[in-house]
């Protein structure tokens, strides 16, 4: 098995380069548009997850280590395309939720992604405006 900084590597290298380029082009797809931390330009990033009661909630993979997390360490405003229409809001780490049981009430094919290849689980929460 690979160590956990290994697989992280591999799975962002994959994402960067082939998943996300083609997922983002995808009009079903949701995105997540966060404000880049050094540059302070919009960075995209293709997530999955469900909106509910006013809120999106997904689950990031590697945690602290996800750039879009650190991102919004830095700025929590962000933006959601969800089913074609943008969204503003505001995101929360949520580390007090328990995200391998977040994941089983969010859609499958997703969730099964980032159980396999994740490595450091953390629940996100953004409150829609």
């Amino acid at each position: 098995m690979l160590n956990r900084d290994v697989k992280h590597r591999w799975v962002t290298l994959f994402q960067r380069n082939i998943g996300n380029p083609i997922l983002g082009r995808l009009p079903i797809q949701t995105l997540l548009e966060t404000i880049g931390r050094v540059s302070g330009e919009p960075r995209i990033t293709p997530i999955g997850g469900r909106r509910s009661e006013g809120a999106f909630w997904f689950v990031s993979e590697f945690g602290e280590k996800s750039q879009y997390v650190r991102n919004i360490l830095a700025d929590n405003r962000v933006r959601l395309r969800i089913r074609g229409h943008w969204y503003s809001g505001t995101a929360h780490l949520m580390p007090e939720d328990d995200p391998v049981a977040r994941l089983k009430r969010l859609p499958r094919a997703n969730s099964t992604g980032v159980r396999t290849f994740g490595t450091d689980l953390l629940t996100i929460r953004v409150d829609l405006d």
